[in-house]
């Protein structure tokens, strides 16, 4: 067998979201030096209702685990059950994600590591096209009886492993489930141990080689698993075997969650420019396309020179000037717009559009070019940028696992305006609020993440 120890492991919760549902059960099967297997599992009290829908596929209903434990006081158990073991899961980051949050909403830390037979099924039989465990139970003809409770499926995932050593060669398992749990292959001028170093936590980390300024800055929801991704052959490339052979140092910075995580790291690459970080420092170049009152060729404006409370007329943000003059080009064959109107081309008389009846004719007079302009504005109004949502300042509390770390993150105007970890920094900012830099970056993540969080309006 791969591994002395081994927990299979599996969980029947309230919903799908880590950080939001809860447990209902817990089913462990563990295995100890191949045939000493001990089978245990629990109702959990979630403290909260189970969905009709969830009660309909578990069976497990609110009045079973009325009265079932709190996962305060199964964690000792759970814990020791998977002590030492690879923790073995079908689609194992939600079960060991579940997991982490139960153990951090008591305020202890829960590692393990981890093997996903979802995974393991892809790489041994990669002729399949489905590997959920329905179809994994079919494919194979594995028994499984009291399907969708815990302690059921964890001895599904035992039987499937055991199919595995018959069904294929041992060494072959073996070297599939090695290279899935290879030890990062650190670089020889880094300690042995940095990794252990690293929490399990969002932040920003910095690679640094022999200079001052970091070769490469990154972010990451578990800091310890992003960075050793760098230096696994799995997930390699030329980058990162070009940073291996340079790094000499890492730094972590930590957030209390994914949101600060991505605010920092886009604030950090813009001002030290790291060598390697080419795709995110183009996000320098974001523009957006101006269009004025009066008739005249769009204008392509850098973030800097945006005023955050004057949003009207811009539509964005692209990546670069090149992205917007392209948008352009798209629209303007989608709405026989003209090239010459758009300032695409410079010729005197007909655009090329127009020689191929694509434009209606504003390069020779037969549209006005208020008419252009018109058109142009609305062929355009999807890509419109949008108003801020509030009427002034809102802040965003943000607060890592454990609840050792609360980080308020307050924005205007879509403009950054600072993160405070303290309610008398926060009255501070309020009193004398900066009048904060737009940035298209900045705008673009806000969009698509304030929808889902929880805006406190601070006014101002």
């Amino acid at each position: 067998m791969f591994a002395p120890s081994i927990a299979f492991v599996d969980l029947e919760t309230t919903g799908t979201t880590a950080s939001g549902d809860r447990v209902t059960e817990v089913g462990i099967v563990r295995v100890d030096d191949a045939s000493q297997v001990t089978e245990w599992s629990s109702l959990v009290n979630p403290e909260c209702s189970i969905p009709p829908a969830i009660q309909a596929l578990t069976g497990i209903t609110n009045a079973m685990v009325a009265h079932a434990p709190t996962f305060a006081h199964i964690a000792d158990e759970v814990a020791a059950r998977v002590a030492g073991c690879v923790f073995v899961a079908h689609n194992a980051r939600f079960d060991y994600g579940f997991l982490k949050h139960e153990f951090g909403r008591l305020h202890r830390p829960f590692t393990a590591k981890v093997l996903c037979t979802v995974k393991l099924s892809r790489r041994l039989y990669p002729e399949s096209p489905r590997h959920n465990l329905d179809t994994i139970i079919e494919r194979h003809a594995l028994r499984a009886e009291d399907r969708h409770r815990a302690l059921g499926d964890a001895r599904v995932l035992w039987r499937f492993v055991q199919m595995l050593y018959r069904e294929k060669p041992a060494d072959e398992v073996d070297a599939a489930i090695a290279r899935m749990l290879k030890t990062p292959s650190l670089p020889p001028q880094l300690p042995a141990d940095v990794l252990t170093h690293i929490p399990e936590t969002p932040g920003v980390y910095r690679f640094y080689g022999l200079n001052a300024l970091p070769l490469y800055i990154g972010k990451s929801v578990n800091l310890r698993e992003r960075v050793a991704a760098h230096f696994s052959s799995d997930y390699r490339n030329a980058n990162d075997l070009r940073l291996s052979a340079e790094i000499t140092r890492i730094e972590i910075e930590q957030t209390a969650g994914e949101l600060g995580a991505l605010l920092r790291e886009s604030q950090l690459i813009k001002t030290l420019l790291p060598t390697y970080n080419h795709r995110l420092r183009r996000r320098r170049d974001m523009v957006a396309i101006a269009l004025a009152e009066e008739p005249s060729p769009p204008e392509y404006v850098n973030s800097s020179a945006i005023d955050p409370g004057a949003r009207e007329g811009l539509y964005g943000p692209f990546t670069s000037r090149s992205t917007a003059r392209a948008t352009l080009r798209m629209v303007a064959a989608d709405a026989r717009l003209c090239w010459s109107a758009l300032g695409l081309e410079r010729r005197v008389g007909p655009c090329f559009a127009r020689q191929v009846q694509r434009c209606e004719g504003a390069c020779v007079g037969a549209e006005t070019r208020e008419a252009h302009a018109a058109r142009l504005r609305d062929a355009l109004s999807s890509y419109a940028l949008k108003r801020w949502p509030y009427p002034g300042m809102v802040a965003v509390r943000e607060s890592d696992l454990m609840d050792e770390r609360t980080d308020v993150h307050v924005f205007r105007d879509w403009c950054w305006l600072g993160t405070l970890r303290d309610d008398a920094a926060l009255g501070a900012l309020v009193d004398a609020p900066p009048r904060g830099e737009f940035d298209l970056d900045i705008y673009r993540l806000l969009v698509k993440m304030l929808p889902r969080l929880k805006a406190i309006p601070l006014g101002g």
